[in-house]
């Protein structure tokens, strides 16, 4: 028996681990406008948030990737990584643990960390190869776009910082996946960029969408942020098998007179080739003149087919079209670096170094991104047998319900058009007249137009729009329509009996209904024969290192879902909204100003090179400062008058007056501005400016009725998971009836943490208590009490939800926060504070917040008078 694959050994993970650590000081050196554009798509922070969580974590791990760790190829990531250096070394303000990271293996040898080391080295190219691996129905394809608008609003920003990406090259497998990368082009840029930042990419973004071979691109050379999006044929460099006489190549049919310059007419030409006999095309040689060109592959698996650990690499022997196509580029014009979006980092059980982050099926289900999904395998059954049992089982489980507004459906695979038309067809119409349901539900698209006709299209192409002829359809006859780029959220079984050519089609098939809909946790039903059970067995296995049993059974994690279920009456408090409107008002400049240069530390600017000596000896880390190799612009005395002038609006000759009579003197500014282009903009302007204007703050209140929890959206309950040791109910026997009468707006509970719930095991049991809420567990779209607050890290205003809502005997309310004891001096932290007790005093209530060791320790009310 196979040793199984220990997921732990996966680099990426070590990665998120030494991120998640340590993201408040990692964000904190971002620069803001890195912050912004990563706080504006944070739920946590902006409820109106458009990425999914596995979206946002995969663009935080892009952002760590690209700012922090400066585009390192993963192998030398990894090696930083296992000697401690850089900055993963014991001296680094990001170590983990006083004594070093955490170790990639329980018991590390020296052979398998070498092994290791040796795998990532030996494949890696001459640009960085990445791989973000988020499980179909995820999002890849937004999330690729996500990343293109952050590379060029960089780009745009910092046009000499080599570590952005000018201009991306989009692949898609096929033609199929080729159309839904439409979506770039067509989506909306403000929902994942600040609007006041789309606009600048909206003037900017040129689009080239090659999807007809033979296709001119027309980019202009050494231009900036254009995206082409092209399928493998449409760049690919092909072999010249013959020379062609001139009369051959005029009078054959097999190829036009510009195929040489063009490209081949054929997609399905083979790609083989070799260094002699290399003739490349118009469109390659375009892509050659586009500086600082990003390789963003979509779809890889299917890409490079089952041999994707070889394929995704290029080395000697098996050479790839696709692959060296890439380095022929990276050979020709500078590539910042190659992105592998695909549904899975694992290739026969084992995952590809080269993986930077993954979310994979097993996750996504659980956390109620994609649907769940109970497989069914039939054994000894004949066809129509078996379409009887997959009809009857549907319409027992789907019949008559809707999911915001669509119809549910079954898609049918055939193995042939023949057998979708002549033998399923007529015996789903007997299934579906016995059950008394319309044959018209039927619908039936295998892409011949004998059986096939354009309204049967636009139907198949309405199937997710209510209100449609398309969606009254609800069992669907397929032939091969079960790969990448057909997405319908209303699919909720698949039903698949004959083996098809290929294995990888009964995964595919099968994953097509597990997208998502509604808030609810819902549960999809796959029909298989039994040979094909045991294929998607494997499959699951190979791709996702997982089996069927652990999509039906999740419970071998320690938390678990609950319903909550919100119970009358609505319960409400009135608090004051606070805001600070501010006035920008004009003074006189009348003394000359203070830079503080003379004295300021300008350490957090500097570049440092961490170097080991030696692999073999273990000798000290040694620093050495290489600020040498930073781009600084050098300012005159003139241009530097003219940068400060033109940024704040004002007069060159007013801003020649200010810095020449400085207390540091002008040459002092010019040293420090030179030698750290940064300097500029955190000393020198801001300090001219607030030599020339007044902020004037004003406080500003109202009043608002604030509704603790609202009944939830097309559905009777909440859904959240917990561990059960934390989950207290209305209907706990430790508490008496006047007890329950003081709390739960809602029926269930479902606390973070002990201290969280021994916090209100004290408060509810306390005669000095009148009414308690426990508030944390509920967000924006489900509850109003919220504290916005400003957030230092990321410099935007974001939310924060109070853990409990207090109603003493003497008619005072107080707020509650529990934080561990470790983050009780956290900067976001205090900025909470600091917001809810603004609120707090405005609207003449108590905020307190506990440490989570003082409330298992002692007897809060008793020890903690209110002040």
């Amino acid at each position: 028996m196979a040793v199984e694959f220990d997921s732990h050994f996966a680099f990426n993970q070590q990665l998120w681990h030494y991120y998640t650590t340590n993201r408040g000081k990692i964000r904190s050196r971002y620069n803001d406008l890195t912050r912004k554009f990563l706080a504006y798509n944070d739920s946590e922070g902006n409820p109106h948030a458009f990425l999914r969580k596995p979206q946002f974590e995969a663009l935080e791990m892009y952002v760590f990737v690209k700012e922090f760790m400066n585009n390192k190829q993963v192998y030398e990531m990894f090696d930083d990584w296992c000697q401690k250096k850089d900055r993963f070394s014991n001296a680094s303000y990001y170590s983990i643990e006083k004594d070093g990271q955490i170790r990639l293996f329980d018991a590390p040898t020296e052979k398998q960390t070498d092994t290791l080391f040796r795998q990532m080295k030996k494949y890696q190219e001459n640009y960085p190869n990445y791989i973000y691996a988020l499980t179909m129905g995820l999002g890849k394809t937004i999330l690729m776009a996500t990343c293109i608008f952050y590379e060029f609003l960089f780009a745009k920003k910092y046009p000499r910082d080599s570590r952005f990406c000018h201009n991306a090259l989009v692949f898609a497998p096929d033609k199929t996946v080729l159309e839904s990368l439409r979506e770039i082009m067509t989506f909306d840029k403000t929902k994942v960029v600040p609007p006041e930042y789309a606009r600048v990419l909206d003037s900017n973004i040129k689009f080239h969408f090659l999807d007809e071979t033979g296709t001119i691109l027309h980019t202009i050379d050494d231009s900036d942020f254009n995206i082409i999006i092209s399928n493998t044929q449409k760049i690919i460099l092909k072999k010249k098998r013959r020379k062609e006489a001139p009369g051959q190549m005029l009078f054959t049919d097999s190829g036009s007179l510009l195929s040489a310059v063009y490209g081949g007419n054929a997609d399905d030409e083979d790609d083989a080739w070799d260094d002699a006999t290399l003739m490349d095309n118009q469109r390659f040689k375009k892509l050659c003149r586009l500086p600082q060109l990003g390789v963003y592959v979509d779809e890889a698996h299917h890409l490079f087919g089952a041999d994707l650990e070889k394929q995704i690499r290029s080395g000697r022997a098996n050479k790839t079209s696709l692959r060296d196509t890439i380095n022929l580029l990276a050979a020709n014009t500078s590539i910042v670096a190659c992105y592998n979006y695909t549904g899975t980092p694992y290739v026969k059980n084992q995952i590809l170094p080269e993986v930077v982050y993954a979310y994979g099926l097993r996750e996504s289900i659980w956390n109620g991104f994609l649907k769940d999904a109970d497989p069914l395998g039939f054994e000894n059954v004949r066809n129509h047998e078996f379409l009887t049992a997959v009809v009857t089982t549907f319409w027992k489980r789907y019949g008559g319900k809707t999911y915001e507004g669509l119809n549910p459906k079954l898609a049918i695979y055939a193995a042939n058009v023949e057998e979708a038309a002549t033998e399923i067809k007529p015996a789903l119409e007997k299934n579906l007249s016995k059950l008394g349901i319309p044959i018209s539900k039927i619908l039936l698209n295998v892409g011949d137009t004998k059986y096939t006709n354009n309204d049967d299209i636009r139907d198949f192409n309405n199937l997710d729009t209510p209100g449609t002829e398309g969606n009254e359809k609800q069992f669907i006859i397929l032939v091969e329509k079960g790969k990448e780029g057909w997405n319908c959220r209303s699919l909720f079984g698949v039903a698949l009996f004959r083996s098809p050519k290929s294995k990888i089609f009964v995964l595919q098939a099968t994953m097509r209904c597990l997208r998502a809909i509604t808030d609810e946790r819902l549960t999809a039903t796959v029909f298989l024969s039994k040979e094909n059970y045991d294929i998607l067995d494997d499959e699951l296995h190979k791709n996702f290192n997982m089996e069927i049993k652990d999509i039906k059974n999740p419970s071998n994690t320690d938390r678990r879902k609950y319903q909550v279920r919100v119970l009358p009456p609505p319960r409400a408090i009135t608090l004051k909204r606070v805001w600070h409107e501010y006035t920008l008002r004009e003074k006189e400049y009348s003394a000359p100003v203070n830079f503080k240069l003379v004295d300021a530390d300008l350490s957090r600017y500097t570049s440092t090179m961490y170097e080991h000596d030696s692999l073999a000896r273990d000798t000290a880390v040694k620093e050495k400062n290489i600020d040498h190799l930073q781009e600084n612009m050098k300012y005159s005395e003139f241009s530097l008058v003219g940068e400060v002038a033109r940024y704040l609006n004002i007069s060159c000759i007013l801003t020649a007056r200010i810095l020449r009579e400085s207390t540091d003197g002008l040459s002092v500014i010019l040293d420090a501005v030179n030698r750290y282009n940064a300097v500029l903009d955190d000393y020198i302007i801001p300090t001219v400016f607030h030599a020339l204007f007044d902020i004037i703050s004003e406080l500003k209140t109202e009043d608002r009725e604030l509704v603790l929890l609202r009944e939830p959206k097309d559905a009777g309950y909440y859904e959240f998971s917990a561990k059960e040791n934390l989950v207290l109910t209305n209907r706990y026997p430790g508490f008496t009836p006047e007890q329950i009468k003081k709390s739960f707006h809602a029926d269930t509970y479902c606390f973070d943490s002990i201290p969280e719930k021994e916090c209100f095991m004290q408060y509810i049991t306390s005669d000095k208590v009148k009414e308690i809420y426990f508030t944390g567990m509920f967000t924006s779209n489900q509850g109003d009490l919220s504290v916005h607050y400003y957030d230092p890290e990321s410099g935007r205003i974001r939310q924060y939800y109070p853990d409990f809502l207090a109603k003493m005997t003497d008619g005072s309310y107080r707020l509650i926060e529990v934080k561990g004891d470790n983050k009780i001096d956290d900067t976001v932290v205090k900025a909470k504070q600091a917001a809810a007790e603004e609120m707090a005093v405005a609207s003449g209530i108590h905020y307190l917040m506990y440490a989570g060791s003082r409330i298992v320790n002692s007897h809060i009310l008793d020890d903690e008078p209110v002040t």
